[in-house]
């Protein structure tokens, strides 16, 4: 401990200002203790250059252990991550695969249906042309036997004729209408399919 002032001339001070010299050692002496217990005091607060580089390497030993586990434990969550994001993969794929073999099973029902479809119309086309030409022939058969009601006759038959093929004509209307939805609720079906895969790729 160090004092910044000098006692004997603060005695000499003291002596000068009609105190004892016994006096004036006893203030002084007083003043040093006085100055030692706040210095006490204030050092019990303050640590040497030592000690606080001690802590320093303390606090940096600290640092790195807490560094060295966060890599620990960024490398693990990252392994995690990835095999997480392996499983998800492996998931998708299996999703693809499902999605495209349920397209692939609606497109080939909708051919075979589509098929099965045109073979019936051209079965029912078949029958009506048969339909026709027996009638026709009917119709030529009272024609030739029928010779004195030829202009009646005639004129009832060109307008059944006409009748039966106007429903014909309808009717192969309504088929054609009923494949043309058919074939779009089809195609409906492979797009909502196609687009529900599109939503769960991205």
């Amino acid at each position: 401990k160090r004092l910044y002032f000098d006692t004997h001339a603060l005695v000499c001070l003291l002596e000068e200002n009609g105190f004892t010299t016994q006096q004036s050692e006893v203030i002084v002496s007083a003043l040093v203790k006085i100055m030692n217990t706040n210095l006490d005091m204030i050092y019990k607060d303050m640590v040497t250059k030592v000690q606080q580089e001690i802590a320093l390497q303390q606090v940096m030993s600290h640092i790195g252990g807490v560094k060295k586990d966060m890599i620990i434990l960024e490398k693990s969550e990252f392994s995690a991550l990835r095999s997480e994001n392996e499983k998800i993969k492996l998931e998708l794929q299996q999703i693809k695969k499902q999605v495209t073999d349920e397209i692939t099973k609606v497109r080939a029902d909708n051919k075979l249906n589509l098929n099965l479809e045109k073979s019936r119309v051209k079965e029912l086309v078949t029958s009506y042309r048969k339909s026709i030409f027996v009638l026709t022939y009917s119709i030529t058969y009272s024609f030739f036997k029928m010779h004195a009601q030829q202009d009646r006759a005639l004129t009832q038959t060109d307008r059944k004729i006409d009748t039966e093929v106007a429903d014909l004509k309808t009717m192969l209307e309504s088929h054609k209408l009923d494949n043309i939805k058919y074939l779009a609720g089809s195609v409906f079906t492979c797009l909502t399919v196609a687009l529900g895969f599109y939503r769960l790729w991205i």
